[in-house]
């Protein structure tokens, strides 16, 4: 593996209250095919790491996540307790939004096989959000993730833990299953050939700067997106917007085999201690980097993913505040 190693600099949060991970509680699908965004992101590529992964190991990882494998994996909330995180403010540029579009391949429709009723909302599969699969350490995790639009048709987006150790190694076997649901897979799984993340995240764990992009193989030669379609993303916005975040939560009373959503308009932080924003959500562990789409749908514009909650604080989730650095990390990945 081809690792890229550049500089990083961010500050550690002093503050008394712990981060207890995306274990409290993390697709957008326009129908047009509308040139990429043409603001460039402030961010430079000393804020980006990435790691390529040759086409064998990408192919072994597909061949390894067995469903015993997949319904074993544990939750990722676990990587991210006791992180810190920096209250400086995020660099941001030029507001930018790059529409989604439809997949090619006929998706079908998609219908939820299990009712029950939680206090998130069970949601019928959504062909671009899906779950993650991955090695950390020896051990196999599970989070969740989103298929954005891109020009390589083959980004999705998660959160940083959920790809690095942050600070230390990029994750092995790394997979994405879109629109997984009760141990089913309906388009296969593709598997990572480069995994993307701040140098915020990965040289020093800053939470503010929880957010990753991996590079995914073709599936039968059809590119992921055109199989199953794109969000669309959008940096530098606005902060308190209302969204609505997706994921598979896993721990009780979830148990991480339907997707789920929470709806709410972001706050800020209480603590002061990131820059990330807050919506009240009960998603469990297992949601982590499932998207946040500006709106009341999956077919709105992601910006952002599940990332973290304050053991003090019930039934909030966090998500990182998607500015200049982490728009840069996702035209390092797309292009």
């Amino acid at each position: 593996m081809q690792v890229r190693t550049l500089k990083a600099d961010s500050s550690k949060l002093k503050g008394r209250h712990k981060l207890a991970g995306a274990a409290l509680f993390a697709g957008a699908l326009m129908l047009c095919t509308a040139p990429m965004a043409t603001a460039a992101p402030h961010g430079s590529n000393d804020d980006i790491q990435s790691i390529k992964i040759p086409s064998q190991k990408a192919d072994t990882a597909i061949d390894y996540w067995t469903a015993d494998r997949m319904k074993a994996a544990k939750s990722a909330d676990s990587l991210v307790k006791g992180k810190s995180g920096s209250a400086a403010k995020v660099d941001t540029g030029n507001a930018a939004k790059v529409p989604g579009h439809a997949a090619k391949a006929n998706a079908g429709s998609l219908k939820s096989t299990t009712g029950g009723k939680t206090r998130a909302n069970q949601e019928t599969p959504v062909s671009h959000i899906g779950k993650v699969f991955f090695t950390l350490g020896g051990v196999d995790y599970v989070c969740s993730g989103n298929a954005v639009v891109s020009s390589n048709e083959s980004t999705v987006s998660t959160a940083g833990h959920c790809l690095n150790e942050g600070p230390g190694a990029f994750a092995t076997r790394w997979v994405f299953a879109p629109a997984y649901e009760n141990g089913k897979t309906p388009y296969g799984t593709f598997a990572a050939t480069e995994l993307v993340t701040t140098s915020q995240w990965s040289g020093s764990g800053d939470i503010t700067y929880d957010t990753g992009f991996a590079v995914v193989s073709n599936s039968s030669g059809v590119t992921l997106t055109d199989t199953v379609g794109a969000s669309g993303v959008a940096f530098n916005q606005p902060r308190g917007m209302a969204y609505k975040a997706y994921g598979y939560p896993a721990a009780s009373p979830f148990n991480g085999e339907t997707l789920q959503s929470c709806s709410g308009t972001a706050t800020d932080d209480p603590f002061g201690q990131t820059q990330s924003q807050g919506i009240s959500c009960t998603m469990t562990g297992g949601s982590s980097g499932g998207p946040w789409f500006l709106g009341s749908g999956s077919s709105g514009y992601q910006n952002s993913v599940n990332s973290f909650g304050y053991n003090t604080v019930r039934n909030t989730m966090f998500g990182p505040y998607w500015g200049s650095v982490i728009q840069q990390a996702y035209q390092n990945a797309q292009s």
